[in-house]
C-alpha cells in the first residue's frame, strides 16, 4: 500500500516532478525522521556523479529503549499432571494391547513345568510379558531395599560417631 508523505502537494510542480523522477511519493519526508538536505561533497552511489538535493538521507534520532519483557515463567510440573500423563500413557498401551490380543486369537499349545494347555496366542504372550514385568519389579524392589538398608546403616553410624562396619 502506497502512502502519500506528509507535506506532499500533487499540484505543486516541484513535488510532482520529484515524485516522478525519484519515487518520492513512496519516500518519507523530513517530517517522518529523514533529513532531505544533501551533505556537501557527496556523490550518488549508483552513478558516481554528484548527488542532487532531492535524495533523502536518514537522520539518527535518539530512541527510547523498550522495557525488558518479564521473564517467562516455566510451567510447573505437578503431581496431578504427572498422574494424568501416566494414566494417558497407560490407556494408550492398553488399547494397543487389546488390539494385539484380538488379532492373535489362534490357539497354541503351551507347556510349563509339566502343565499343559491350549490358550490363544495373544493371551499366552500377555501372560509371559506380565510374568517378565513381575520379575523385574521383584529385582528392583530387592535393590531398593538393599540401598535403603545401606543408607540407614550409614546414618546410624554417623549419629553414633562410629565407622561403618561390615558384617
Amino acid at each position: 500500500m502506497t502512502q502519500t508523505p506528509r507535506g506532499f502537494d500533487p499540484h505543486d510542480p516541484k513535488d510532482a516532478l520529484s515524485a516522478q523522477h525519484t519515487g518520492a511519493a513512496d519516500a518519507p519526508s523530513a517530517d517522518e525522521g529523514y533529513d532531505t538536505r544533501q551533505p556537501s561533497g557527496s556523490t550518488d552511489l549508483v552513478s558516481g556523479a554528484p548527488a542532487d538535493s532531492t535524495t533523502a538521507q536518514p537522520v539518527e534520532t535518539p530512541r527510547e529503549e523498550a522495557p525488558e519483557a518479564p521473564p517467562r515463567e516455566t510451567p510447573r510440573v505437578t503431581r496431578a499432571g504427572m498422574v494424568w500423563a501416566a494414566v494417558a500413557s497407560a490407556l494408550v498401551v492398553l488399547i494397543l494391547l487389546i488390539a494385539f490380543i484380538l488379532q492373535n486369537q489362534e490357539y497354541v499349545q503351551v507347556k510349563f513345568f509339566g502343565l499343559q494347555g491350549s490358550v490363544p496366542l495373544g493371551i499366552a504372550l500377555f501372560i509371559a510379558a506380565v510374568g517378565g514385568g513381575v520379575l523385574v519389579a521383584v529385582a528392583g524392589a530387592a535393590r531398593i531395599i538393599q540401598l535403603r538398608l545401606a543408607a540407614h546403616r550409614a546414618r546410624v553410624s554417623r549419629e553414633t560417631g562410629q565407622g561403618t562396619r561390615r558384617r
